[in-house]
């Protein structure tokens, strides 16, 4: 290690790593705060009705989540990372400011209820707002924290679950303030909360620039004059008035609404269909394109990785649909003397992931040093069982009520425990994954496509929610026992579509790792043989 390295480090790892973990820390700080009371917001204060909530929820997040696919490409060709964070977080802190206003509740009940059109006119504009400030952002944060690294640098896993601490720093601390605050004092002092700590970490990032090293700037300095840069913002904003429509667009097709459950298809899901499929004719062009067998076996993992991720996001993600609901309408929430509101149990998730990941950081090169580190596939397949046995313990607390007829609230804590234990598998690992396995010409490209897959899998949970729609009472309120029995239902399903899925994965391991395998090549370490399949 050189002089310079050495003193551009902190703690073992590049200070630059801590900029990024500060500046996504209170990106996600907004963004989840937000998304705790949204599906609340949504049918107590607007009175939709839960199919429609759910939806919502999920075709929201999933644009935030597919639009990185597009942050990625215009970072990496164009404008660099740096700039792509910079403006993806003013986007972010005018949408988050937008949701302040919330106008005049919703009256009469719902499915017939009078609502205030210019609320949610606004609302769905500052929803898209932080849809495409998130697309600028979330790609490029992650892109920069795997540059910092040289290649085959084992601390690459461990600054990735570093960095993904501070994501569920933010997380955790935004569901039990937000939630708090918007549910007892004002849906809008939450959400503006979020706005004003999201600018607070732009600032921070721009203090810290100096410690990227060159990382994050654009790739073709001379070629991005004043008036390419200034079309790139343009389009930020042209996006985002495309974003507003589609996001209250639906569907009238019968095929596609009886294949959507009986429910209208979005035009996000429509969008996004759209944007995979484009996805898969560009790789199946790329893998023939003049990469090396290696890469080209790289790829293909990833590929696989990145796909099933999607089904482990749209189970996962009931956690702030399905879950809040169950909190809501079929849980005694109070415990270690505290009532909780229904919002800040989606804390319970961040808490155990930052527990946890001090010791999947120094697990993973444990567990390599003796051989047993497991393979990337074996990984997601435990991701998935792991995720699908969390919902199981829901469904036998559904079925498992005290005498007062609510469920308690410890059933939930032990299910994001076992939640997060696969999500651990999963998710830093995969952000590692892309920057390990990509030919390096296209890693922000495939960091895009991580994240559109965390798309699909949001919207897949919107869907899945249908499945658990309860319908109030006249007067506004729920019958508890109705209300756990549906929940009960979709919970179990939800248990055995990720158990399965997981053994799958278990099974074809072997087969993943020899097409990884390049000839006369030494392959990562997450790569190596194991016990664990």
């Amino acid at each position: 290690m050189n002089a310079a390295t050495a003193t551009n480090e902190f703690l073992g790892h590049p200070k630059g790593l801590y900029v990024c973990f500060l500046t996504e820390m209170w990106e996600r700080f907004a963004f989840y705060g937000m998304k705790a009371l949204l599906f609340l917001y949504l049918t107590k204060y607007h009175l939709f009705n839960d199919s429609n909530g759910y939806v919502l929820l999920g075709t929201y997040a999933g644009l935030a989540y597919a639009l990185p696919l597009l942050g990625g490409i215009i970072a990496d060709r164009w404008l660099g990372m740096r700039k792509a964070v910079l403006f993806g977080g003013l986007l972010l802190v005018l949408g988050q400011l937008g949701m302040a206003y919330t106008g005049n509740a919703a009256t009469g009940t719902v499915g017939a209820a009078v609502q205030d059109a210019t609320a949610i006119q606004v609302m769905y504009l500052s929803l898209a707002l932080i849809a495409v400030g998130v697309g600028f952002l979330k790609p490029n944060i992650s892109t920069i924290v795997g540059r910092l690294y040289p290649e085959n640098d084992p601390r690459r896993d461990s600054g990735f679950t570093i960095f993904y601490m501070g994501i569920n720093i933010g997380a955790a601390l935004s569901s039990l303030i937000v939630a708090y605050i918007g549910e007892n004092f004002g849906w809008g002092y939450g959400f503006a909360l979020g706005g004003v700590m999201m600018a607070l970490g732009l600032v921070q990032f721009m203090a810290g620039q100096k410690h990227l090293m060159g990382q994050a700037e654009p790739p073709n300095p001379s070629a991005l004059t004043k008036g390419v840069e200034g079309a790139i913002y343009a389009l930020g904003f042209v996006t985002t008035l495309i974003v507003w429509w589609i996001l209250q667009t639906k569907i009238n097709f019968e095929p596609l609404t009886r294949l959507a459950g009986g429910h209208q298809v979005t035009l996000t899901e429509v969008v996004a269909v759209a944007m995979g499929t484009g996805l898969v004719v560009w790789f199946g062009i790329f893998m023939f394109s003049g990469i090396t067998a290696l890469e080209r076996g790289r790829m293909i993992l990833l590929m696989l990785l990145i796909t099933v991720s999607a089904l482990f996001w749209g189970i996962y993600e009931q956690s702030y649909g399905t879950w809040v609901a169950f909190a809501e309408r079929g849980m005694d929430r109070t415990t270690f003397g505290i009532e909780w509101t229904a919002g800040q149990t989606t804390s319970f998730g961040a808490i155990f992931v930052i527990l946890f990941s001090p010791l999947f950081a120094l697990l993973w090169p444990k567990l390599d040093r003796h051989g047993l580190n497991p393979s990337l596939t074996a990984k997601f397949g435990w991701a998935l069982i792991l995720c699908g046995l969390a919902t199981g313990l829901l469904m036998l607390a559904a079925q498992k009520p005290g005498a007062d007829g609510l469920v308690s609230l410890w059933w939930m804590i032990a299910a994001y425990a076992v939640l997060v234990l696969g999500e651990m598998m999963l998710s830093p690992i995969g952000l590692s994954a892309v920057t390990t396995l990509s030919v390096p010409r296209v890693v922000g490209m495939m960091m895009g496509a991580w994240f559109l897959a965390s798309a699909f899998g949001e919207m897949v949970a919107g869907r899945f929610g249908t499945w658990a729609e309860v319908n109030p009472n006249a007067d506004g309120t729920y019958d508890i026992a109705n209300a756990l029995a549906v929940y009960g239902n979709v919970f179990g399903k939800l248990l055995w579509i990720g158990v399965i899925a997981g053994i799958v994965m278990l099974l074809i391991a072997p087969i993943m790792k020899r097409i990884a395998k390049g000839p006369n090549s030494r392959e990562p370490s997450e790569l190596v043989p194991t016990n664990w399949f």
